[in-house]
């Protein structure tokens, strides 16, 4: 049986596991046909971060192959939501960018998610998701930083 520290982080990293189960489900299938949580992420991720990064570096922060994510740019690509330019750093990569229409689309997602929102408030009250936010982030941050200095 592990130990006690064991235990509460394997607990932790299990329980954050099966909302992100959870919440993907609760996602794709409120996705416009062809659209995968994959799709969201990146999006999202662009919004959160920054535009104008590369393949590789989305690759990287999702921890996926190269060639999976270019996978993933082609169908935002087909769908409007990104455009990929030159890398005027690196004329020989390129660089992805959002695009209006990508925004809009992470926006409607945001909305067809609401009446779930509203039902899991009026179960997990308000203040509760408010406080633990915080707890939440930070030990995204230590754990984000650890992976890049234990791979």
């Amino acid at each position: 049986m592990p130990d006690d520290t064991t235990g509460v982080y394997f607990a932790l990293f299990l329980e954050a596991g099966i909302i992100d189960q959870i919440g993907r489900a609760f996602l794709e299938k409120r996705l416009p046909g062809g659209l995968l949580t994959s799709h969201f992420g990146v999006v999202s991720h662009l919004i959160r971060v920054r535009d104008g990064v590369t393949p590789l570096e989305l690759a990287r922060a999702f921890q996926v192959p190269k060639t999976t994510m270019t996978h993933t740019l082609a169908g935002l690509e087909t769908h409007g939501f990104v455009e990929t330019r030159p890398n005027p750093a690196d004329r020989r990569s390129k660089q992805v960018w959002l695009t209006e229409k990508g925004r809009r689309f992470r926006d409607d997602a945001i909305a067809a998610m609401a009446p779930l929102f509203a039902e899991l408030e009026r179960r997990f009250p308000l203040d509760k998701a408010q406080a633990m936010l915080p707890h939440l982030t930070a030990f995204r941050e230590v754990v984000d930083r650890l992976r890049d200095e234990m791979d």
